[in-house]
């Protein structure tokens, strides 16, 4: 999720799992934590420089004046626990480290080679590798034969994020369809981001956001030039439901996470979206995801989020928690 958070804007490798057989062992784990995968994660190595403490799920956006010096943001500013703090200097990642093993987290992380491979290192069979999709702001997308390369011989599972959106394009844009003929042809999921823009301020800090872009039946005609394409549908189309329930039912290659949205948006309407895609029949497609990024404190945050819902049974928050991205990354093990 390329975000405009509260302390800054977010533009957003050889080994992998074999088969997922890590994915519930996990080190220095207690055994009776069940697995978790988040489907959603930056590498960062670092928490953004000057980042401050937040108030996931707070309560208002706010409105703001074009006369003034206007924020980058829209949250209200809150009074929370639990309140999330960025990582020391140079702790970002041993924080992590630490969250993932207590947690028995696997997590996809996108980035570029450089970046992933810092995470597999640090947290050696917790890292399914996702590339980048842009080469770094302002520098253009990532050519089309490093994505290849990254694929075929550099270990990398899933293609994203992919965050047309922001450059105001639709995903089945013609100009993009090179990337999703790849990913088709060699058999790789992609992830793209659809539906929320965090704070809203497209006037100020992403002048060529367009909340329309992030309308999931926009995925249509690409969909049907790539039927066989596998689509993670980022921040699940947030808010945009009655779209996001329509391509689902037409689509079934299409699953959603559920990342950005789980923390960013108030409470009740948080659960208000997920138990309207579990209840219209979708439990089977919704994926647990973070968008983790600066605040250590949060994959477990979120993770409370799906624990504590009592619209969901036991087996659908192990669906959504492990279950579900399982299938959809085509890994061995199922979690009971």
């Amino acid at each position: 999720m390329m975000v405009i958070l509260k302390s800054a804007v977010v533009v957003m490798c050889a080994g992998v799992l074999a088969g997922g057989a890590a994915l519930a062992a996990g080190q220095n784990t207690p055994s009776d934590v069940p697995p978790v995968i988040d489907v959603h994660v930056h590498a960062m190595d670092e928490s953004f420089p000057g980042g401050g403490p937040m108030c996931p799920n707070e309560a208002k956006f706010l409105a703001s004046d074009p006369k003034t010096k206007e924020a980058g943001f829209g949250w209200d500013v809150e009074n929370c626990t639990p309140k999330l703090y960025p990582a020391a200097k140079g702790e970002y990642l041993k924080d992590m480290k630490a969250e993932m093993e207590r947690l028995n987290v696997t997590a996809v992380v996108f980035g570029d080679a450089a970046s992933v491979k810092k995470w597999r290192d640090a947290m050696p069979g917790r890292v399914i590798p996702g590339t980048s999709f842009t080469a770094g702001m302002g520098a253009g997308r990532v050519p089309m034969d490093k994505l290849r390369e990254a694929f075929t011989t550099g270990g990398f599972k899933v293609m994203g994020e992919i965050g047309l959106q922001y450059e105001g394009l639709s995903p089945s844009d013609m100009s993009v369809d090179q990337y999703f003929a790849l990913a088709e042809e060699l058999d790789i999921p992609v992830a793209i981001h659809m539906g929320t823009g965090g704070s809203g301020r497209a006037n100020i800090s992403s002048p060529k956001f367009r909340g329309s872009m992030g309308n999931p039946l926009l995925l249509e005609e690409l969909l049907a030039r790539h039927p066989k394409l596998r689509v993670q549908v980022m921040h699940a189309g947030y808010p945009m439901i009655d779209n996001m329930l329509t391509l689902l039912q037409a689509n079934s290659h299409v699953y959603v996470d559920v990342a950005g949205l789980i923390w960013s948006y108030p409470l009740v309407e948080v659960n208000r979206y997920i138990q309207r895609l579990v209840e219209a029949g979708f439990e089977d497609r919704v994926m647990f995801g973070t968008d983790q990024m600066e605040w250590p404190k949060l994959m477990g945050y979120s993770i409370s989020i799906i624990q504590n819902a009592d619209y969901l049974t036991p087996e659908q928050k192990r669906d959504i928690l492990y279950n579900n991205a399982a299938r959809f990354l085509r890994l061995d093990q199922q979690a009971k």
